[in-house]
């Protein structure tokens, strides 16, 4: 099929399952081979309460019936459903746009990306929720879903997805670039200066606000420390975080990818615990999570991302709603040692980035190519992925 321009619609819910960003794009190919992607416009919607909490409960459940899985799975569909409407009638009128495709990522329920015996037979596995077709028919417009699931189904993790945007938008032929995502999880992906996409690599670093926000949920009955202020008032317990550092997550080689599975309930549980044993108060505990956070990144890169660079100048540039907690911001630039940059600088806004890269993957999907890179993943070839519902 010849590539064409289109208008897509990216639909990403992330581990922190707080809400849909719809980043609605306009890509194009060029001779280059890669594609051009245009930000139309962005728009997020947080998550009704009971939903979240609906959402929640799916993800930490030992045991949960088939029918609220089914309930679950067609009830988020809808929500992705009428995010993307909503989107599309709020730029319709400045960009008189008609949305062509739909990539939209659904929210991960449970991802298991390393290889473990089940009924007598090692494997990995992942499942995504928000029914395709409801989007589909509701918006009148196929819709690609199900990306991760082929990646592992050829070895790979199934994550991280995102380096295919990285390598489009921001590669450089001069300068080294990594780029953080803090969403529930973090990711990074590594730009050597002329990389080609063979070249690229990336993984998932362990918790960005995953901890932080359960520890405010528990201790303050918030979602999230706004800003960073909970934690700017508190003192970092070291001794935690230096023995969190040597758990196996986080000294294991790439390519690696992590979830609820390894930071969820039970980790926040053993995190308070230690806290605890030193008698730290509420805010000591949230500056201890975030400096986990802004440590396991720093640690990480020191460890297996900066010895791999050539000595070129690096941009270190982050995105995710982290982006918004200062405090985290400003313990991750003081634990690398040199200056953060935002994805907003570079022209693409923090939050609608996994979106974006949503939307560029359906692209890529519709054309019959592919969009993993396996250095990231690894996968033991490119293959194209996802699922396409028509309308």
């Amino acid at each position: 099929m010849k590539s064409q321009s289109m208008v897509v619609a990216g639909v990403m819910s992330g581990t922190s399952a707080d809400g849909v960003d719809v980043a609605l794009t306009r890509i194009a190919p060029r001779r280059n081979n890669t594609p051009s992607i245009e930000l139309l416009a962005h728009e997020h919607f947080s998550y009704p309460p009971a939903l979240r909490r609906a959402v929640l409960s799916a993800m930490n459940a030992h045991s949960i019936s088939a029918a609220e899985l089914a309930r679950l799975n067609w009830r988020l569909g809808e929500v992705y459903a009428e995010a993307v409407v909503q989107t599309i009638s709020k730029t319709i009128a400045k960009h008189k746009v008609k949305v062509d495709l739909i990539g939209c990522h659904g929210q991960t329920i449970y991802h298991q990306g390393k290889q473990e015996k089940y009924l007598g037979r090692p494997l990995r596995c992942t499942w995504q929720l928000g029914e395709p077709a409801l989007i589909a028919e509701r918006n009148r417009t196929p819709v690609v879903s199900n990306f991760r699931a082929i990646d592992m189904a050829v070895g790979g993790q199934g994550a991280p997805l995102v380096p295919m945007l990285d390598y489009v938008l921001f590669r450089d032929t001069k300068r080294n670039r990594i780029l953080q995502n803090l969403g529930g999880i973090g990711n990074l992906t590594v730009l050597p200066a002329g990389a080609t996409a063979e070249e690229v690599f990336a993984f998932d670093t362990g918790p960005a606000n995953m901890v932080i926000d359960a520890c405010m949920q528990r201790l303050y009955g918030r979602p999230y420390d706004r800003n960073g202020a909970v934690a700017a008032n508190g003192w970092i317990i070291r001794s935690v975080v230096t023995q969190l550092l040597r758990d196996p997550y986080f000294t294991a080689k790439p390519p690696k990818s992590a979830g609820r599975e390894q930071f969820g309930e039970a980790y926040v549980a053993r995190f308070l615990k230690l806290c605890k044993a030193h008698k730290a108060q509420p805010g000591d505990i949230i500056a201890t999570a975030t400096a986990l956070t802004a440590w396991s990144i720093s640690a990480t890169c020191k460890r297996f991302v900066l010895p791999k660079l050539a000595n070129r100048p690096t941009d270190f540039i982050v995105s995710g709603g982290g982006t918004r907690n200062t405090t985290l911001m400003t313990m991750l630039e003081l634990s690398l040692g040199f200056t953060v940059l935002r994805s907003d600088d570079l022209g693409l806004p923090s939050q609608a980035k996994e979106a974006a890269a949503f939307a560029l993957l359906a692209w890529l999907t519709w054309h019959g190519l592919p969009g993993n890179i396996p250095s990231a993943t690894g996968a033991k070839r490119t293959v194209i992925l996802g699922s396409i519902t028509y309308a």
